[in-house]
């Protein structure tokens, strides 16, 4: 395939834009200090404003809350906080007129251990329901002391397995321990995933998001892990669980449905690093998944024992895994999900640039044409429009809501960390903590940011006085208003900036993220420098002739020759 070329496959999800919603954390419509629905539904118009194209909206159906959402007990009903199936309803309808597309969340890995079909399972080995999830027999020590059946890690701390006393068996949890594993080797348990997605489908949906789908097959040995962490018990199983031998097997029999309805699919998959493995998954012709997550980015930062350890990066580095992934998929008919922030992830002007409140409002602007202009589909996490910031670094642990981090903040206390070791912990959690993203939605200056009358289950970020939606909307030099240009620009230059070749430049350089999109004579320059100070930087060559400026953080016209970038400057210079 040339550089001039379109790619074979075109198609709506590729030319579409996402909007992400957490609920919990967007609008309180009835006073409860909680996110709805009905909020959703009255934000409607704010949200098409943006310019974007689907809504992806995070859990909302029957749960205990144990993980936010995450953790299912009826996947054919709303959480009573959220409001109610007629409320989605209404979601749908809402989008639908004002011509956008909408996306659940699909969490099939696991259920909350509070479902009928667990409730039943734990009930009784004689269940019908027993081998809907993964249950082994203890192993024993030499002493005779019991032991899990494998060393595996969960996600959340401990061990992966939990101890039924009852049934003398444990089950698999990979996240908590109220989330138990699903057995996808059960044909009953597919054929009611299948059911599910069909019930969304007919009732509206344009497709999902899958949670961590590509845990759904495990190694039936079930081996332990290699120690690779001996500081602790249990070890990362994920090469045993992540790329599973049946995986693509039931990713086709998804895909199926979802081809049947031309719906969206997205599919998180995180512990996947080799790009030809993923590419089984999205490759157009494999009829899976239209794209996939990948997690390299938001794992630049992490330290050499995770996330909550000090990890430093590289611009190169970004520029290897962003060419990697940018080429790879260009090459081999996939496609990109392209993104720096979600419900899991810290927000992206804190982690990856500067919330300084001199620069702030550059350094937004900065990673929005980083991001809006590569090859893929882009998706925008609430409050990002906004150039919304991570929490103050003067929160305590008492501020902080997330099982993940609190699990990990625990775990430490337990094992008798000292203050030093624990202050350490909590630097990391306001970097990369999950709670980061989870601050409730800034609309405006009054009380709790216009998110709610009452006091948020959250506390809202201190700075909404300033950082609102409301102070953003109408004003043409916001972040709200930059990120409606890169949307505009995306659908007016669609050839070139949405199906155009990708192609790193200056791929050396640790200051200043340069790449080009290509088709046929048309180039799109883009330019963004990471630097929180002014950098030289020269122009390629083969842009000595004019080109028009697209769009800027700063007032840019004089772009030629070796050109001085201030702080966080960014552009994007189009040739024909």
């Amino acid at each position: 395939m040339t550089i001039t070329e379109l790619p074979g496959h075109q198609a709506w999800w590729k030319e579409s834009n996402v909007y992400q919603i957490y609920p919990a954390s967007f609008k309180d419509s009835n006073g409860d200090g909680i996110g709805d629905i009905p909020g959703i539904v009255s934000e409607l118009d704010y949200i098409a404003g943006l310019g974007v194209d689907i809504v992806w909206l995070c859990p909302c159906y029957k749960s205990p809350q144990v993980d936010m959402g995450y953790d299912i007990s009826d996947y054919k009903d709303i959480y009573e906080k959220y409001g109610t199936l007629g409320d989605i309803d209404n979601l749908i309808s809402g989008l639908h007129k004002r011509g956008l597309k909408f996306v659940m969340d699909l969490v099939v890995n696991h259920t909350s251990d509070q479902h009928p079909w667990f409730q039943s399972a734990i009930s009784s080995k004689d269940s019908e329901y027993r081998d809907w999830y993964i249950w082994k027999k203890p192993k024993y020590a030499a002493d005779g002391t019991r032991e899990p059946p494998n060393n595996w890690s969960s996600h959340f701390g401990g061990s992966a397995w939990e101890y039924d006393a009852n049934s003398d068996e444990y089950y698999l949890h990979l996240f908590a321990t109220e989330q138990p594993d699903l057995n996808w080797e059960n044909p009953l348990v597919r054929e009611a995933v299948y059911d599910i997605m069909r019930f969304w489908l007919d009732r509206g949906v344009d497709g999902f998001r899958m949670d961590v789908i590509n845990y759904i097959s495990k190694d039936p040995a079930m081996p332990d892990a290699p120690i690779t962490n001996p500081s602790t018990k249990y070890q990362k199983g994920a090469m045993y669980y992540a790329t599973g031998p049946r995986l693509h097997e039931y990713l086709q029999e998804l895909g199926k449905i979802l081809k049947e309805y031309d719906a969206f699919s997205v599919g998180e998959m995180p512990s996947v690093f080799d790009p030809a493995e993923i590419i089984k998954a999205v490759g157009f012709d494999r009829n899976e998944l239209s794209m996939i997550f990948h997690f390299e980015i938001v794992g630049l930062d992490h330290g050499p024992t995770g996330k909550y350890t000090p990890g430093n990066w590289a611009l190169t580095e970004l520029k290897a895994i962003v060419d990697k992934w940018q080429t790879f998929m260009q090459v081999n008919d996939g496609w990109n999900a392209i993104y720096l922030e979600n419900h899991d992830q810290s927000r992206s002007v804190s982690r990856f640039a500067s919330d300084r409140p001199k620069v702030r409002k550059v350094a937004a602007k900065m990673l929005a044409t980083f991001l809006g202009f590569q090859s893929g589909t882009i998706f925008v996490y609430q409050g990002q429009e906004l150039g919304l910031a991570n929490v103050p670094k003067s929160w305590g642990i008492d501020k902080y809501r997330d099982i993940e981090s609190l699990n990990r903040y625990d775990e430490k206390v337990a094992a008798g960390a000292s203050q030093e070791e624990l202050d350490s912990i909590l630097a990391e959690m306001q970097k990369k903590a999950r709670d980061n993203a989870r601050t409730p939605m800034q609309w405006d200056t009054t009380d709790n940011a216009g998110f709610s009358r009452v006091t948020p289950w959250m506390d809202v970020n201190e700075d909404y006085k300033v950082w609102n939606a409301e102070s953003q909307v109408n004003d043409p030099s916001s972040v709200y208003a930059y990120w409606q240009s890169v949307f505009r620009l995306r659908r007016k230059f669609r050839d070139v900036l949405v199906y155009g070749k990708f192609a790193l430049v200056d791929a050396l350089n640790e200051s200043v993220f340069a790449y080009k999109r290509v088709y046929g004579s048309t180039e799109a320059l883009i330019v963004t420098s990471f630097k929180d100070s002014e950098t030289k930087w020269t122009l390629p060559k083969e842009y000595s002739k004019p080109g028009k400026v697209l769009m800027t953080n700063y007032d840019r016209s004089d772009i030629a020759g070796e050109i001085v970038l201030r702080t966080f400057e960014a552009f994007v210079l189009l040739v024909q």
